[in-house]
């Protein structure tokens, strides 16, 4: 959908680049949030003729919207400004997360509007002569913590990275920086994928393809072809996940560069051409001469911030992103045990009286819960939220047997429970409502205090987003974190 190219004022849209003459491209930006002022911002500086719209107003985006209409942008913030494509327009882009079937969008396509993600103005905006190469992460879940590890393996390297796209630093911003960079780590969710289509990673990851925003695609199969398409054009390698033959298949599908490698990531013993666990050992099969007789030691699992099996994955495919860029053992090493994840995930909040309470808030759909699971036994699982359409029987049926009991709170919590009587009908079920009176989470701390027994893990990792209830699954975390602190202030 309006991804063609066409003649603006004499330019051809396609050909637009770092270099080019913007001033008489009429650039409409969709958002004006923390990309969408990115776009607009750097749009405005290469000369552009730039119209930004948002539907919601806030003191920051208004702040914002001053120095760039002081600049000569239009700026609208209002409810209904995303309703109708202004004329005339002769580029459209967008922030991640539009749907192919806003008014917006439809508009674009029925007047032959090219619609460009910030993931593909970044691209086109790249300094031809100093072009920094991505190297691209996405997958349902594991994003944001892969490309932090490589992040911080490529500054262990002594390289000039950033962790931009979907976490970080804008990537329209990081690519215009004055000082270029040596390498960037990009993440890239599915919606940024959607709406990229010249960009082309030196390398690049699909960790996994879970049931996610289906009610967004609807079809599975988008889904899927969306975080394929990070494999298009790839130059050097194509990591998969050996345990998830979707990914592998997108590899078979990717039209790559001639020369470009497929190299898996598994957390049991590695093939030829892969990278895996010896024991407790991440180990490197796949980028050194002798692979086929032995293999590289890269780090243990003791160097690593968890042990958790999705974490110890996610370090394998950074791993493997750097070898691939020429990274040294060492560098994954240092770069591997100096890493800590952000809050929220897996993030350990107390341990009282025998019993361990985790926050994963982060975990917000039921692949991402399923992972966070299968690293705690027994456990006590806090969960629920918005399913976004998901469904939860497969996840029950793999945990079943780890599961103490279950807290649920939030509005699609009767989701799984339903799942929870299908297949797991003695474990324990306690329904906290969806907090409509009260400190919610004071609720379900109370109601897993009264699951857990010494030894065991209370797990939040709600399988579903937070937004019924909470700002954003960081406010979800906290508020659990501040309820986990006042129970234990109170006994004490």
């Amino acid at each position: 959908m309006g991804r063609g190219s066409r003649d603006v004022s004499g330019v051809d849209v396609e050909t637009l680049g770092r270099r080019s003459d913007w001033s008489d491209v009429r650039a409409v930006v969709a958002g004006f949030g923390v990309s969408g002022f990115a776009a607009a911002d750097n749009l405005l500086f290469l000369g552009a003729d730039v119209t930004a719209l948002d539907d919601r107003a806030t003191p920051e985006k208004e702040e914002k919207a001053q120095l760039l209409e002081s600049l000569g942008a239009r700026i609208r913030l209002e409810p209904g400004a995303t309703s109708t494509l202004p004329e005339p327009a002769d580029l459209l882009v967008v922030s991640p997360g539009w749907r192919p079937d806003h008014p917006l969008l439809q508009q674009a396509a029925e007047r032959g509007v090219p619609v460009w993600g910030e993931v593909e103005l970044a691209w086109r905006l790249r300094d031809p002569d100093n072009a920094a190469p991505w190297l691209g992460v996405t997958g349902t879940n594991g994003k944001t913590t892969t490309v932090q590890m490589l992040d911080s393996i490529l500054r262990a390297a002594g390289l000039r990275s950033a962790a931009v796209g979907n976490v970080g630093r804008p990537i329209v911003e990081a690519v215009m920086d004055p000082e270029p960079y040596d390498v960037f780590a990009v993440e890239l969710s599915s919606f940024q994928l959607h709406y990229a289509s010249s960009f082309a990673c030196e390398s690049a990851v699909v960790l996994n393809i879970a049931e996610d925003h289906l009610d967004w695609y609807g079809d599975p199969a988008d889904y899927a072809a969306d975080k394929g398409r990070i494999y298009h054009d790839v130059s050097r390698a194509c990591v998969y996940n050996v345990a998830d033959p979707a990914t592998e298949q997108l590899v078979r599908d990717a039209e790559v560069v001639e020369g470009a490698r497929a190299v898996g990531f598994t957390l049991g013993m590695p093939a030829v051409g892969q990278l895996g666990l010896v024991e407790d050992i991440l180990a490197d099969r796949a980028f050194l001469a002798e692979r086929y007789t032995t293999a590289a030691e890269l780090c243990t699992v003791d160097d690593l911030a968890s042990p958790a099996p999705h974490f110890v994955a996610n370090a394998l495919a950074a791993a493997a992103l750097a070898r691939a860029h020429g990274v040294s053992q060492q560098a994954v090493r240092d770069g591997l045990r100096s890493f800590r994840p952000d809050g929220h995930r897996i993030a350990e909040v107390a341990t009282v009286d025998g019993v361990t309470w985790v926050d994963d808030s982060k975990a917000t759909n039921p692949h991402a819960a399923a992972s966070s699971l299968q690293g705690y036994d027994p456990v006590v699982w806090v969960a629920g939220g918005l399913a976004k359409g998901a469904h939860f029987d497969d996840l029950v049926q793999q945990v079943a047997g780890r599961l103490r009991g279950v807290v649920l709170l939030g509005q699609d919590r009767h989701v799984i429970a339903e799942a929870l009587a299908r297949h797991a009908p003695d474990v324990r079920v306690i329904d906290t409502g969806a907090g409509e009176t009260g400190e919610p989470m004071d609720l379900v701390v109370a109601a897993a205090a009264e699951l857990a027994q010494p030894g065991d893990t209370v797990l939040l990792a709600p399988g579903c987003a937070s937004m019924d209830m909470f700002t954003d699954y960081g406010a979800r975390g906290d508020a659990f974190a501040a309820a986990v602190l006042r129970r234990t202030q109170h006994e004490d």
